[in-house]
């Protein structure tokens, strides 16, 4: 029996079922005699990527139970029953249980919603369209704003589409669409009037400045939540070619740190070995390379670890290729380490898979991604392309996971409350560090957790001598 493969697929099967995460959620692997062999290699799988693994009572409302006793000796042990809070996984049907679904695993952008007024504001939000992204222009909404949504044709679930429309938020582009259809749904979008633009990758943002300049001038500001979209924005600032003030939602810890770590990580893996059973192929049967070791590559290099794989890193920057050193990986130019591996890149960065690589790679993948991230030499030449040579996580699954993503709109919500009050100027703007203390407190306290109090003092301006000397001074 191999036991290894029969708890990747319950993790696998769990993750398809909910979009819910591993990391920091309570786990309990009840065995039986029957499928002891079993129930502790999933408890070990379930410890190495991130969960809490406890033999106490079942508690914890979020709590994961996997539960091998109420499973038949003879059975297939990939259907062991899953609980979660004590109840079975609900189903998903439809797009709008999808949706319901992901609004009951978002309380921190619940709480952080509640705190700001958007009464009369006009938002749009061009993201990737699926629910949770769904869940954060119903909550704008609530907030009294008038939200129109735009989803790029590579990322539009068209079911969840159609179901926000329904209820009553306007849903532009759209995946059946391309070249200047494409960009004329896009340029519509923008002339709707927006008063502040919220964008993943600055697509829109920079679209606007490209058609009419006028259209940025207008807003209060915008949001923009990944790093490939602020680097042309803090290039268009540096060159005062930006016309709008910017808020850097993606530098925030609370979604820098979990996002792209764990949320794309996670889903990308999963993903990425989803898509290997269909060829017959698991990850860990081959070696594995991640070019690029940001938090995004230190996620899928962590993962695709946790999964088995031989994981090799390729990296431009000196201090994250001795970070991926000290991790534990093999490091070196992808040239020579892409023969025969599982190549995923992890940069945003276009043309980082070229047909070299590709064609010596046993197939290929993109993790987070931007449009040209394998360039189309790549793909023609490459063995195995996997989720059509973009974000993998998106054409092949359902994104990152909810609570991932309930962080990451959390931040969205304090980024957009701080640009209303303090109204910045034209420029790419950091956020303040207590938006991130917000986040942490209100997530913290949706997972039960407790933490201590800084004790520490800020001192004085006078108070700026060693305390080491304190008793020799007269």
């Amino acid at each position: 029996m191999d036991t290894t493969r029969i708890a990747e697929a319950i993790v696998r099967r769990f993750a398809r079922r909910t979009n819910l995460m591993i990391a920091s959620r309570t786990v309990r692997v009840d065995a039986s005699p029957a499928h002891r062999a079993v129930a502790e290699r999933l408890t070990t799988l379930l410890h190495d990527l991130g969960a809490v693994v406890t033999t106490g009572p079942a508690s914890d409302a979020g709590m994961l139970r996997f539960d091998f006793t109420a499973l038949a000796a003879d059975a297939d042990p990939t259907d062991v029953p899953v609980l979660l809070g004590g109840a079975p996984l609900p189903e998903r049907p439809d797009a709008a249980a999808r949706i319901a679904f992901a609004a009951a695993h978002m309380p921190v952008s619940a709480v952080l919603a509640d705190q700001i007024d958007l009464t009369g504001l006009r938002i749009g939000v061009c993201m990737v369209l699926e629910p949770k992204t769904a869940q954060l222009a119903l909550l704008l909404r609530s907030r009294g704003a008038d939200v129109a949504v735009y989803g790029h044709p590579d990322e539009t679930d068209a079911a969840v589409a159609a179901a926000l429309a329904s209820m009553g938020i306007p849903v532009d582009g759209g995946a059946d669409l391309s070249g200047l259809e494409e960009r004329s749904a896009a340029e519509g979008f923008l002339r709707r009037g927006l008063d502040i633009l919220i964008d993943d990758g600055s697509h829109l943002i920079r679209l606007a400045h490209e058609t009419d300049p006028v259209i940025a001038e207008s807003w209060i500001g915008a949001n923009e939540e990944t790093t490939s979209g602020l680097t042309p924005l803090r290039r268009m600032d540096a060159a005062r070619l930006l016309r709008t003030p910017v808020m850097a939602v993606n530098d925030a810890a609370a979604k820098t740190r979990f996002d792209n770590r764990y949320g794309t990580g996670f889903s990308c893996v999963l993903a990425i070995a989803d898509l290997l059973e269909d060829h017959s192929l698991t990850v860990r049967d081959q070696p594995a390379l991640v070019i690029g070791y940001g938090p995004v590559g230190e996620g899928v290099a962590a993962y695709l670890r946790a999964l088995g794989a031989t994981v090799a890193v390729a990296e431009v920057d000196p201090v994250r290729a001795l970070t991926a050193r000290h991790d534990g990986y093999a490091v070196g130019p992808a040239s020579e380490l892409a023969n025969g591996a599982l190549v995923v890149s992890a940069t945003g960065v276009a043309g980082t898979i070229d047909a070299a690589i590709a064609g010596r790679a046993a197939a290929i993948a993109v993790a987070g991604g931007v449009p040209g991230e394998v360039t189309a030499e790549a793909a023609a030449s490459a063995a195995l392309v996997l989720g059509d040579g973009g974000a993998v996580n998106i054409t092949a699954a359902e994104g990152n996971p909810i609570e991932i993503m309930d962080l990451s709109f959390a931040v969205q919500l304090a980024a957009l409350d701080h640009l209303l009050r303090t109204r910045p100027g034209v420029g790419v703007h950091a956020l303040p560090p207590e938006i991130d203390e917000r986040v942490g407190l209100a997530a913290l306290a949706a997972r039960g957790v407790r933490i201590d109090e800084s004790a520490a003092t800020a001192g004085t301006d006078e108070d700026w001598r060693s305390a080491r000397y304190e008793g020799t001074r007269g």
